[in-house]
């Protein structure tokens, strides 16, 4: 399916977009939607086939013809822990204090709670099943009725089957999130056979040099994970790419068998679908692999596609707002009509339903820590046209999406862009203090996590 089957919509940026009020439903005696939360790992945002037609996925490319598909989606941070915060909480990982991978730097477990207690406050059925990732305090690991947190795709959808088809979901409604792993076992690629005969690699491949880019992306190739590939031939690199290809497909059966089971069990017009990814991956884009200290688009940007019961208002894509995965809390709360709460996200319920008010944000954050022991905290700042990358020892980088929608050219030291670069510097400025957030206050290290020195970079 080519991008333009899709019915484009013009989704609000600078000024508010206005619709009746209400959120699913007038009547106020309409029976709670279930919701169903389906959640990959590692999956960037042109991973699917109605995006990129060599990658193989047709359980996804039809939901997301009944769906509305945001195609501007990002997540807070391209990390599993401090990303999987969020979109549970609400809250951005400076917040969630969850800044790293559990067990590795600044990835302390979760002490605060998910939206899983008030959805089963409100009377929903509530079940997770799939990897965690979060720890094991009582606070963020309640409100499952039903829970195993363990990170095994084949275990996650039987378990989601059977919850599908206890007789105790079919007695009241229910909110079930599934975390499926893959692509993330992407890391396993150099036991991948290459099954395509021909795979393309990006522009970005082709034309990246590291001129001018901060020294710790070659630095994560050359001494980090990427010393399994560097220096190897093309073909080393189309086999990471076509393993990536894989391993997005076999995510899609998993979508596919459940969504299958949904309608099996009469349950698939009365549900909201969402889909997500917790974080993107690198796939060869930059000739860089897996994730790592670097904010480039594959690493930020994500899947997101919401599926209305009855396919309500569906077959849209609205490419003229950002969500981020902060959002998904405030989104399900209107959806279902649980009392607000402050969080760090923009409900995209007026979006989806076409009622209400929306008013768009100017610009995403994103936030980096750590990977393992390696400390180097970064601050991204987006808009549609400019991106603002701002490193604590490694200078800027910024990025004129509109020119160069690669990422290939930094132009922080460009005379011609310092006046762009100082008015998101600002905003940016302006945001970390607003939400309170200790940037300036970290300092990265060594791969080992020792103290930074000039001479020993390493």
């Amino acid at each position: 399916m080519k991008r333009r089957d899709f019915i484009k919509t013009a989704g609000a940026v600078a000024l508010a977009s206005s619709f009746p009020d209400s959120a699913l439903g007038d009547d106020a005696e309409s029976p709670m939607p279930n919701i169903l939360l389906i959640f990959s790992d590692q999956q960037h945002w042109q991973a699917l086939g109605f995006m990129d037609s060599f990658f193989d996925t047709p359980n996804l490319d039809k939901l997301a013809k009944e769906s509305v598909v945001f195609d501007r989606s990002f997540c807070t941070t391209p990390q599993c822990s401090p990303s999987r915060s969020s979109l549970l909480t609400g809250f951005y990982p400076s917040a969630t204090k969850v800044m790293g991978n559990c067990s590795a730097a600044g990835g302390a477990e979760l002490t605060q709670p998910t939206i899983a207690p008030e959805l089963q406050a409100a009377g929903y059925r509530t079940g997770y099943f799939g990897k965690w990732h979060l720890g094991n305090k009582d606070v963020a690991c309640a409100g499952w009725d039903d829970k195993v947190f363990k990170t095994h795709d084949p275990t996650a959808q039987q378990e989601t089957l059977a919850f599908l088809r206890d007789p105790a979901t079919q007695t009241k409604p229910f909110a079930l999130f599934v975390s499926i792993n893959n692509p993330h076992d992407i890391y396993q690629f150099k036991q991948h056979t290459t099954e395509k005969d021909s795979v393309p690699l990006s522009p970005s491949w082709e034309e990246e040099t590291f001129a001018n880019k901060p020294p710790i992306q070659q630095q994560f190739m050359n001494e980090d994970q990427g010393k399994t590939i560097i220096g190897k031939p093309r073909k080393e690199w189309e086999k990471y790419h076509d393993c990536y290809r894989k391993q997005t497909k076999l995510y899609d059966d998993n979508v596919g068998t459940i969504i299958a089971e949904l309608k099996t069990q009469g349950k698939w017009d009365d549900t909201i679908v969402i889909i997500t990814s917790d974080h993107g991956d690198m796939d060869a884009q930059h000739k860089l692999i897996f994730k790592g200290p670097f904010m480039y688009e594959h690493m930020m940007r994500v899947p997101l596609m919401i599926r209305l019961p009855k396919g309500t208002n569906g077959g849209r894509r609205i490419d003229t707002a950002d969500a981020v995965n902060v959002d998904l809390v405030p989104t399900i709360r209107e959806l279902v009509d649980l009392p607000k709460k402050s969080t760090h996200g923009l409900s995209l319920a007026p979006l989806l339903t076409k009622k209400g008010n929306y008013e768009a944000r100017e610009f995403v954050v994103g936030q980096y820590y750590s990977k393992q022991k390696w400390v180097n905290p970064i601050r991204m700042i987006r808009t549609k046209d400019y991106k603002l990358n701002r490193h604590i020892t490694w200078g800027d980088e910024l990025y004129d999406l509109k020119n160069d929608p690669h990422e290939l050219t930094n132009r922080a030291d460009d005379p011609k862009y310092t006046k762009i670069k100082k008015d998101l510097g600002n905003k940016l400025n302006q945001w970390i203090k607003d939400h309170k957030d200790p940037f300036y206050s970290f300092a990265p290290t060594t791969r080992k996590g020792k103290p930074l020195v000039a001479e020993n970079t390493k």
